[in-house]
């Protein structure tokens, strides 16, 4: 029998593409278009970031109530009596909050500290002035 002889075929190998002038050019257009986009989100920062008019929420304006009612003088934002107002205002709202959520623990933990900072202050208030604590008590209306 005779053999076969195979030939292998010849492949063509293609020449490398030459650059236009094309490829540069589509480069520069990506990089118009991603500055735009940079652009645009900065834009849309601004737009999120910018000042709203100041509107202030109920809870500071019962806080700033509470330290204008306890203040001995204009600037007085961190005496006793003050503190022991703003103690008393964040008890309150916390012990709203926890007859609606009785199941939170996390929140009851930190009405029982702010508790017992305020009866240390109060504590403390009684053993310096006693007329200024019974004064307190009643504005505060802590004792029934």
């Amino acid at each position: 029998m005779p053999t076969k002889k195979t030939t292998k075929k010849s492949v063509a190998k293609k020449a490398p593409a030459k650059k236009t002038a094309k490829a540069p050019a589509k480069k520069a257009v990506a990089k118009k278009v991603a500055a735009k986009k940079t652009e645009i989100k900065k834009a849309e920062v601004k737009k999120a970031v910018a000042k709203k008019p100041a509107v202030e929420k109920p809870l500071k304006q019962g806080r700033r109530k509470l330290v204008k009612d306890s203040q001995s003088h204009d600037k007085d934002t961190g005496s006793t009596d003050v503190q022991i107002a703003l103690l008393t205002g964040k008890i309150n709202d916390l012990a709203k909050h926890l007859k609606d959520h009785p199941k939170d623990h996390d929140s009851r933990q930190g009405l029982l500290k702010m508790v017992g900072r305020r009866r240390r202050l109060m504590n403390f208030l009684r053993a310096g002035d006693d007329a200024k604590y019974q004064a307190l008590v009643k504005d505060l209306k802590l004792r029934k």
